[in-house]
């Protein structure tokens, strides 16, 4: 990893502000009560095993084993990307929130995962035989995410728990930077494998671990990627099983690469539809029509990554641009659509929407 001292003005790493804490004048704000709450879907599957969707490869009988003796860190949860999500929520709601109800267990349920341990048998599985594109991007990016809350976090606990998640942060991050090179096209799925979103999380993470080299390397494949898009087909999402879109993740990405005058010039030619009066008409929250099925329960994700997006491409553009209260009254449309919805009623959403209304309320990716 690089040092920090010669991190480049791409990103601006050193002298750009930390990513926010919850914004007071945020509508959706996250208070302690609703954190609570969030904290509480966590704490109630970080450690259920049961169900499991175990998605890798067998190379022998001996891969054909319970969830636990796998990925001892990261087994609950119902899958391994939400199971590393949902460390993230704990660590950071009880990071915002110290002396809250919920902080003492989400610190026991932390300290059980994140040893020395369980990290050493996570990151012998990640490089078994045909792992190599295990959780890539999205597991791994979000994994990089828990990392860098890990240490913005000033806490001796959080100090000893980011140490030993490092060499599987180090893992995850290696495994990023040897693919991105060879990832000719980008991906444009509205679910785990799109690129725009995991490479969001991962430009979070550069910041705090000062990493010159994921910096430019998301830089230059960025304006590769998506520098000369145009007209983004908005008005064709969602697709039936979205919870990210393709269009709003790759513009919250763009603006953590770009100048601000850039971007601004780079979202007209990509999403020249946003007004400039204020309006939501211009993107309408998804319908969500039976939140018992897996699947079909994404659109509520959809909403509140929407929600974060919006905000997110709000906050990169100059603060005089006319665009912005579109998209922040869009972003508040989205969220009180999904908000609500996040309850825990029915576990195929319940295991990981909390994350998800964690990430758009405490503003986490977006710096004031």
């Amino acid at each position: 990893m690089t040092p920090a001292a010669a991190i480049p003005t791409m990103l601006a790493l050193v002298a750009a502000p930390a990513l926010s804490a919850p914004a007071p004048h945020a509508a959706h704000a996250l208070d302690a009560a609703a954190a609570g709450r969030f904290a509480q879907l966590a704490l109630d599957c970080v450690r259920r095993e049961y169900p499991n969707k175990v998605a890798h490869v067998l190379a022998s009988d001996d891969d054909a084993r319970p969830p636990r003796g796998l990925t001892p860190a990261f087994y609950g949860c119902y899958d391994w990307h939400s199971s590393v999500h949902g460390h993230w929520l704990l660590a950071r709601l009880t990071r915002l929130y110290p002396q809250a109800p919920f902080a003492a267990p989400a610190r026991a349920a932390l300290a059980q995962s994140l040893t020395t341990a369980n990290i050493a048998t996570e990151v012998a599985y990640l490089r078994g035989p045909g792992r190599v594109s295990f959780e890539r991007p999205y597991g791994l990016a979000w994994l990089l995410a828990l990392a860098g809350e890990l240490r913005s976090w000033d806490d001796p606990q959080a100090r000893e728990w980011a140490a030993a998640l490092e060499p599987l942060e180090v893992e995850s991050a290696q495994r990023i930077m040897s693919w991105l090179p060879k990832l000719q096209y980008p991906i444009r799925s509205g679910e785990h494998s799109q690129t725009a979103f995991a490479f969001g999380l991962i430009a979070d993470w550069a910041q705090v671990r000062g990493d010159v080299g994921m910096v430019r390397l998301l830089e230059s494949r960025g304006r590769l990627y998506y520098g000369q898009d145009r007209g983004c087909p908005l008005a064709y999402e969602p697709s039936g099983e979205d919870f990210l879109s393709p269009c709003l993740a790759e513009a919250d990405f763009m603006r953590r690469i770009l100048p601000r005058d850039e971007y601004a010039a780079w979202l007209k030619r990509f999403l020249p539809a946003i007004p400039g009066d204020g309006s939501t008409g211009w993107l309408a929250p998804g319908i969500v029509t039976d939140r018992s099925d897996p699947k079909l329960a994404h659109i509520d994700g959809l909403n509140l990554s929407r929600a974060w997006m919006l905000e997110g491409m709000a906050s990169g553009l100059p603060a005089q641009d006319r665009r912005r209260a579109a998209l922040e009254a869009a972003a508040r449309a989205h969220a009180a659509a999904a908000l609500p919805a996040v309850t825990g009623e029915h576990y195929e959403g319940g295991h990981w929407l909390g994350t998800f209304a964690v990430y758009l309320t405490s503003r986490a990716g977006i710096r004031e």
